[in-house]
């Protein structure tokens, strides 16, 4: 998205973009890792991993921290060693967000079997009506 793109878009609704930013595919996982702990980047790449098996490539981890970063809610701290060394934490704001998401997280497992027998009512239904209509 290009910067301009990106102003426009925070203009028209910041809280939307926040929240999207926030409840994105890796943008979840990271908040929830960060909050046991600082990671290195290749560290944080595979705490995820462990979370859906396919991981994260570089690039989107790279740009989901860099997003979190520019909202203010992970911190870089990058120190001039040899070799480099980059560690990536959440800031106040930041731990307020991961425990919100983890929250959620935690009742999207909890309800899991009530959301799936919902689903097998709903789909269950819809086919007795499209037999109907056939």
């Amino acid at each position: 998205m290009a910067v301009s793109d990106m102003a426009e878009a925070e203009a028209l609704c910041p809280y939307r973009l926040i929240l999207e930013h926030v409840t994105s595919r890796w943008g979840v996982l990271v908040l929830i890792e960060l909050l046991e702990r600082s990671y290195r980047f290749g560290e944080l790449r595979r705490a995820i991993d462990r979370w859906n098996g396919r991981g994260v490539s570089e690039k989107m981890l790279t740009q989901t921290l860099q997003t979190l970063e520019r909202d203010g809610l992970v911190h870089r701290d990058a120190r001039p060693v040899i070799p480099p060394r980059v560690d990536y934490s959440l800031t106040p704001l930041g731990r307020e967000a991961a425990e919100q998401v983890r929250s959620l997280a935690q009742w999207t497992h909890d309800r899991m079997e009530r959301v799936d027998a919902a689903r097998r009512t709903y789909d269950e239904a819809r086919a007795a009506s499209a037999a109907r209509v056939s």
